[in-house]
């Protein structure tokens, strides 16, 4: 009984000592960065998980980035940017649209004629962008940085499409309201969900196609639901979605300003160039699965563009038109992201 209670002592005091050497290796500064996609998506294990290691590297110790995926935390994916206003989460990764409305300038970048199959020339407009325009939007939020996918490639079930007459009467998901602005340009009938919810709604037969970038191919299976995908010529697209990994802003105004440096100079241009790679890169992939499958990949001849530019030009007229209501310039900052996504092509 004397030899119990003296191991059970040693035992007590060992664990206490461990427990006071892991809170004097603590990390200073700890953080949740919470998102909507798989562990497995690329965007989780290419881009969230080397970001936030490249930071806790740079900070030796003094910084720790825990990440939630798959809304563990609770939630739906539009209600990320609130958890992050109101402190529920310290970080969150969002797509822009699926908070309609709450960035109107970050839309500049989802529009027709912006994303011409470079995703890091536009990453880099963004940034460009972010502190004189951009901000604007996020109110109680610091935008730690932006950046697009690949593009809104054209998946069908069953209907192959090489012109907008193709389009007409199609149902397609769409994940934002300047999407929809794009499909009803093109006679066709959008349908706005969520990416997880795209598998469910091809077997269903709820929509007839989606306009997603190939990249989502092998994590959502597209392949078994799709026999076609299709993209303009040099990879251009009908648009594409906007991203921010973003912080509380009292979160980040606590921080004292070495802490803050790490964040930025890990988020630099540099990096926006390094995420759009990434996401090109993934679209061959993705793309290579389908094709793979036995799926039609096809790319659109200048000429056949040519007919759906025409038809969607209208869509940047009616966002130009709905931003001057708001008090916006709108012209100006189609105007100022076109010919920074022009000239960065030129460097990329």
């Amino acid at each position: 009984m004397i030899m119990l209670r003296k191991i059970s002592t040693i035992a007590l005091g060992t664990a206490i000592m461990f427990a006071g050497s892991v809170a004097a290796f603590a990390a200073e500064y700890e953080f949740k960065l919470h998102h909507f996609l798989s562990p497995k998506a690329p965007a989780h294990t290419k881009m969230l998980e080397p970001w936030a290691q490249k930071i806790m590297d740079a900070s030796d110790g003094r910084i720790k980035i825990e990440i939630f995926p798959s809304m563990t935390l609770g939630g739906k994916p539009p209600q990320l940017p609130r958890q992050v206003r109101d402190g529920v989460v310290d970080m969150a990764w969002i797509v822009n649209a699926y908070a309609a409305g709450a960035f109107p300038r970050t839309e500049v970048f989802e529009l027709p004629g912006v994303h011409q199959g470079n995703s890091a020339a536009v990453n880099r407009a963004m940034k460009a962008m972010y502190e004189d325009e951009l901000s604007k939007d996020f109110k109680g939020l610091v935008a730690l940085f932006q950046h697009v996918h690949g593009g809104q490639a054209i998946h069908m079930a069953t209907d192959e499409v090489r012109s907008p007459d193709d389009m007409k009467g199609k149902k397609i998901r769409i994940p934002s309201r300047t999407g929809s602005w794009v499909l009803e340009a093109l006679g066709a009938s959008p349908v706005k969900t969520s990416v997880g919810e795209i598998p469910v709604a091809l077997s269903k037969k709820v929509v007839d196609g989606a306009l997603i970038p190939f990249e989502i191919i092998p994590p959502l299976k597209i392949q078994e639901q799709t026999e076609y995908q299709i993209e303009g010529p040099g990879g251009k697209r009908l648009g594409t979605t906007s991203f921010s990994v973003i912080m509380n802003q009292d979160r980040w105004d606590s921080l004292p300003d070495d802490i803050k440096q790490i964040f930025i100079d890990n988020s630099d241009e540099e990096w926006h160039v390094e995420v759009g790679e990434i996401w090109d890169a993934s679209e061959a992939g993705g793309i290579g699965v389908a094709t793979k499958a036995g799926n039609k990949h096809i790319q659109l001849t200048e000429e056949e563009w040519a007919e759906f530019e025409t038809a969607v030009a209208p869509v940047v007229d009616r966002w130009v038109t709905e931003m001057k209501e708001k008090g916006i310039d709108g012209q100006a900052l189609y105007d100022q992201a076109t010919k920074l996504v022009g000239e960065n092509m030129k460097t990329n």
